[in-house]
């Protein structure tokens, strides 16, 4: 993109026969080369440096049930990020973490404190999922796919360990498409799709990354094309 901007501004003088189309042409992909752009976002939690951490993913029994591996994809997938992108950073893997739960009767009943010592971590990274889906409600023609959660960081050393240093709320959605038909794409490419964007939307929570200046009009297409 950048590069085809920088050569048209300097066909442009060549052009003067356009007159007035030739502007309006340079001021559209001047304007869509502004929508390409990326800016540095600075982590909302910056505790997990140096730290031992576990990725813990909670759902409604209705969401278990229908997407069973949601959990240990997530907790790992978000677990993989932070290992990779902070410093010092070790992550629990998702299979002990799932283990863990499977072994422990209302493990989501336990204090904060109590989780943090049965892990043997410092930090733990609690996500706990209050919508998943892939269609809107009462539309099974349109994709139009959601998850929201509520993020927790839990801390050994915190003020109160048995409570939440830190929350966000994340909603990611896929596909970016507006009233995307049935026959357009599968099940399958819209839940992974939907996966993929929440798990990156929540690992940047904790970690400098770049994101969109304007989400609304960046396409990503454009860029993985150069």
């Amino acid at each position: 993109m950048r590069r085809l901007l920088l050569l048209f501004l300097f066909v442009l003088p060549l052009l003067g026969g356009w007159g007035c189309g030739a502007f309006y042409l340079a001021g559209g992909m001047a304007q869509s080369f502004e929508y390409q752009k990326l800016v540095e976002v600075l982590p909302r939690y910056e505790g997990l440096e140096h730290k031992t951490v576990a990725v813990i993913v909670d759902a409604d029994l209705g969401t278990l049930h229908q997407y069973q591996l949601l959990p240990e994809v997530i907790s790992s997938g978000v677990g993989g990020l932070i290992a990779r992108e902070v410093s010092g950073a070790r992550v629990l893997t998702s299979g002990a973490v799932r283990e863990w739960q499977f072994t422990t009767p209302r493990w989501n009943a336990l204090p904060y404190s109590d989780m943090l010592k049965a892990l043997q971590v410092q930090r733990i990274i609690l996500i706990d999922i209050h919508t998943f889906r892939l269609n809107p409600p009462g539309n099974r023609w349109i994709w139009d796919g959601e998850c929201a959660a509520t993020i927790g960081v839990i801390e050994d050393d915190g003020h109160n360990p048995d409570e939440f240093a830190d929350a966000y709320h994340i909603t990611a959605r896929f596909p970016t498409i507006k009233q995307l038909d049935r026959d357009s794409a599968s099940s399958e490419v819209i839940e992974t799709g939907l996966v993929t964007e929440f798990m990156k939307q929540t690992a940047w929570l904790f970690y400098p990354h770049l994101e969109p200046k304007y989400p609304d009009r960046y396409k990503p297409e454009l860029d993985q094309a150069q």
